[in-house]
């Protein structure tokens, strides 16, 4: 796709510059001559035709909002000439499509994993300090520093800690989302070994923490309350090295790609991001899903105006119900704190060619391929069923990407094209939306999207490049920029009162 510029759907009033555009530049946009009026970003918006003041403005082949003034032909499109169409609640309706996706035998492709004992597959094996409150972060991180220069061996890929400041002076709900969050990290498959580490007065108590993570295998968890002991660091790294023990005979073996479950995520978006990078995460959707794997779509703000389009992809009415209430009641969320349902997008967002919610949530959405949504979560939940699955969370990149690693992503596959350092428990894999952006942040980018703007392969030439880059992370044989810097961080959704 070698071209300054790109006009995505057939219907769309405006086009896209690839390359930033210069005022008096005569260009030609599939038949049609348009002179720029104005110099114009990479990323960005250009009215293709003459556009009236309150006419809807196509991008996807749909309306992403309305010009508040005439727009002619040439000019820039963004936030000081279009407003968003959205309301507030809704009513949907259901209008399911015609047909699904053809389903692969399940072992056609397979990854190397660690099977555990309640049949799950993990793309790591390491051990996971869980903390009950952020009194013992400091603690945690000192028994992991100390028992990573201590414990090694082949198969065996470290100890790692995750700090966060709650579990005391929390209430109700509030509490429970904690607990959900912490219970769910243990659970994990990724985690072969688990250490829960707690203080001993803490509103979020060991005994009910450990409740709420039952069936967990025993003989891979160990746990204590700091002020029980004389020594916390002494005794947490004697009880890693009982779970390292344990953990002395896990092996990779091979396993169809169906027991992969894949988080997708987009941060820090870009005017390219519905151009690149989230649709080929969208190949990767249908491609795992043929196959019989397991995908979790969340973000539910960046969903506001693209959701109807979901609901029709529901398997059933009770799928489309779930999503009906997903969407609605987190619209009530921000109704009930006073906060306007469209606050977004970001202002990174903006600067990056993002005008409006409807323009971010066509593009993000796209990360879900066409795939039938077989079940819907809510926050905290765990993943039941194999396919797509849409998950109950904040656009938050640390809260999102944490609940995709509760409910039991076991890689995540997150879309920039503004670049971000933060990385996540489990393998994160940062794909590009841009050239520009691979090249500045080598550091930062596992993968780079912008090949589809820049050189002469395909879609669908990228994404098996893509698919076979996953299966590599999955089989442990390349390690991911967040891993290879251990950034590996948790966010949990706040929502209540703070004694």
């Amino acid at each position: 796709m070698k071209s300054g510029f790109l006009k995505i759907h057939y219907n769309d009033n405006v086009f896209i510059a690839i390359d930033p555009l210069k005022k008096n530049e005569l260009i030609n946009v599939n038949g049609l001559n348009v002179k720029i009026l104005e110099d114009i970003p990479g990323g960005h918006k250009i009215a293709l035709k003459n556009i009236g003041g309150n006419e809807n403005i196509l991008k996807y082949g749909h309306v992403i909002g309305h010009a508040v003034i005439d727009i002619p032909a040439g000019s820039w499109v963004h936030s000081h000439n279009i407003k968003t169409n959205l309301n507030e609640i809704i009513e949907y309706s259901y209008n399911p499509v015609e047909s699904k996706p053809e389903k692969i035998h399940d072992n056609f492709s397979t990854f190397l994993g660690y099977r555990r004992k309640n049949g799950r597959v993990a793309t790591r094996n390491e051990i996971w300090i869980i903390n009950t409150v952020g009194c013992v972060n400091s603690s945690a991180e000192r028994i992991a520093k100390l028992c990573n220069q201590k414990f090694s061996r082949e198969n065996f890929d470290g100890v790692f800690t995750f700090s966060h400041p709650y579990g005391c002076s929390q209430l109700g709900d509030d509490l429970e989302s904690t607990q959900k969050v912490l219970s769910g990290l243990m659970k994990n498959p990724n985690a072969g070994g688990v250490l829960v580490l707690g203080l001993g007065c803490e509103n979020n108590q060991m005994k009910l923490l450990l409740q709420k993570a039952a069936g967990i295998d025993e003989e891979r968890l160990r746990f204590f309350n700091s002020q029980d002991v004389k020594d916390e660091i002494e005794d947490g790294v004697k009880l890693i090295g009982e779970l390292f023990d344990a953990m002395r005979n896990d092996k990779r073996e091979e396993c169809p790609v169906s027991e992969l479950v894949l988080g997708m995520k987009c941060g820090g978006s870009d005017g390219f991001s519905g151009i690149t990078a989230n649709p080929l995460v969208g190949r990767i959707t249908d491609k795992l899903t043929s196959y019989n794997g397991s995908v979790v779509l969340t973000e539910v703000p960046e969903m506001f105006g693209a959701e109807q389009q979901l609901m029709n992809r529901a398997a059933d009415k009770k799928v489309y119900d779930k999503i009906v209430w997903m969407i609605n009641s987190f619209k009530e969320y921000f109704i009930n704190h006073n906060q306007p349902v469209y606050e977004n997008p970001s202002p990174g967002n903006k600067e990056g060619g993002i005008t409006t919610l409807e323009e971010k949530s066509l593009g993000a959405i796209q990360k879900g391929g066409t795939s039938i949504i077989n079940e819907v979560l809510d926050y905290g939940e765990q993943i039941t069923k194999k396919g797509l699955v849409l998950l109950k969370a904040p656009g938050n990149d640390g809260v999102s990407a944490t609940a995709m690693t509760v409910s039991g992503a076991t890689m995540i596959l997150f879309t920039t094209g503004r670049g971000t350092p933060l990385g996540f428990p489990v393998p994160t894999v940062k794909i590009s939306t841009n050239t520009n952006l691979s090249e500045r942040k080598p550091g930062w980018i596992d993968f780079n999207a912008g090949e589809v703007l820049d050189s002469n392969i395909g879609f669908d030439e990228l994404a098996d490049k893509l698919f076979e880059f996953i299966i590599q992370v999955a089989s442990g044989k390349i390690k991911t920029k967040n891993e290879i810097n251990n950034y590996k961080e948790i966010a949990i959704w706040k929502d209540g009162v703070t004694l």
